[in-house]
């Protein structure tokens, strides 16, 4: 089948610079890396494809030659892509993409290549946990059940069939890897008998099927720590799936997400709630009884002449602070409720207290509808 043109690959025009490349590369490559597509050959094609493109386009003097002749350039003698350092170039760039999956240390993660014997790191797990406001206030011990992959007791994780040892690659010699030198040039490929491993399976486990992981159902405990709030992430290090073939296990993530709450609302460490009290109250003064999180009541005092929507401050009754031993603060907002189904004898007494009120009683009112008359007054004056 004819090579596609290499900028075609890349989706780049013949002018694009070495950035545009670069990052154009680096996108596809993510797109189409084998570890984020197990198992889909077309992937693996489309990354070669790709990565072959690239080391050729990012040499100046390979683009040129390529600009002039095409894939020409590399057949019949005149050299394969990729050339002297090859090797060192391609094993560069694949670490940055190493690092652009997984964030850094191609290494830690478990990389893939003969020097790994075939090991694989596990997948990161991400569970979903749902926990109330008062749990989140107090902390909770939690026993969860997740589906993962394990190590295959069977072969002890090493995919070989009990009493037999995986065999170093005749192919690769165990590298991992093959040269096959084209002219002045050599190029450098996964093995394709053992797919990088360097090491071959010819009588695998029938517990696991080669893989050194089975799926099982496991019971975790996890402590959810005081002061978490909505979308809080917690780590378990090494409880993902096992690794293949001995590999290092990968981690579990628990998304914790907050239930709201009917009586409060939280803003980080503060909690806040709504209190209604009676206009007499609000008038006179008094005091309310509210609950606190911890699941308490306490009193709250009402000053004299509280208006509706004031906020009243509980230091110290909010959430927890995680990691620290500070607490916020509770927000109690009062609301003045206006009586309703009122009897014949309480509308007259309320008719006589409003005939007794001066603009003192209500200064807040008496204030507005005087700044009122005076923007009518302006406005017929000009």
């Amino acid at each position: 089948m004819a090579k596609r043109d290499y900028y075609e690959v890349l989706g780049c025009d013949r002018g694009a610079d070495e950035t545009v490349l670069k990052a154009s590369y680096r996108k596809l490559a993510m797109t189409w890396h084998p570890d984020r597509n197990q198992g889909n050959g077309e992937a693996e094609i489309r990354f070669k494809e790709v990565s072959e493109a690239y080391e050729v386009l990012k040499d100046p003097q390979k683009r040129a030659a390529y600009d002039r002749f095409g894939h020409a350039a590399f057949e019949n003698g005149m050299g394969g892509p990729g050339g002297p350092g090859f090797g060192a170039d391609f094993a560069s760039t694949f670490a940055d993409i190493f690092d652009d999956l997984f964030g850094g240390n191609m290494g830690a993660r478990g990389g893939r290549g003969g020097a790994q014997g075939g090991r694989g790191r596990g997948a990161d797990l991400r569970y979903n946990m749902e926990i109330t406001l008062e749990e989140a206030f107090a902390g909770k011990a939690a026993e969860i059940r997740i589906p993962t992959s394990v190590v295959c007791e069977t072969c002890s994780g090493s995919g070989a069939k009990p009493g037999t040892q995986p065999k170093v690659c005749r192919t690769c010699g165990g590298a991992g890897k093959i040269r096959h030198a084209q002219g002045f040039f050599t190029l450098e490929r996964t093995c394709p008998a053992c797919q990088g491993r360097g090491s071959m399976i010819e009588d695998p486990c029938q517990a696991c099927a080669g893989a050194g992981r089975v799926t099982r159902e496991r019971n975790l405990s996890v402590q959810i720590p005081a002061g978490v709030e909505d979308g809080t992430r917690i780590r378990l290090g090494g409880e993902g799936e096992a690794g293949t073939r001995g590999g290092v296990a990968g981690d579990l993530y628990i998304f914790l997400s907050i239930e709201p709450h009917p009586f409060f609302q939280r803003e980080g460490a503060d909690l806040y709630c709504r209190a209604p009290i009676s206009m007499v109250t609000a008038a006179l003064g008094g005091t309310v009884d509210v609950p606190t999180i911890d699941g308490e009541q306490t009193k709250v005092r009402i000053p004299e002449g509280t208006q509706s929507g004031k906020r009243l401050r509980l230091a110290g009754k909010g959430m927890p602070v995680l990691r620290s031993r500070a607490y916020g603060d509770m927000y109690v907002q009062v609301v003045v409720e206006t009586p309703q189904n009122l009897t014949k004898r309480q509308r007259e007494l309320l008719a006589e207290f409003d005939k007794e009120c001066s603009s003192e009683t209500h200064p807040e009112s008496n204030g507005f509808f005087a700044k009122m008359k005076d923007f009518f007054q302006g406005a017929a004056d000009e």
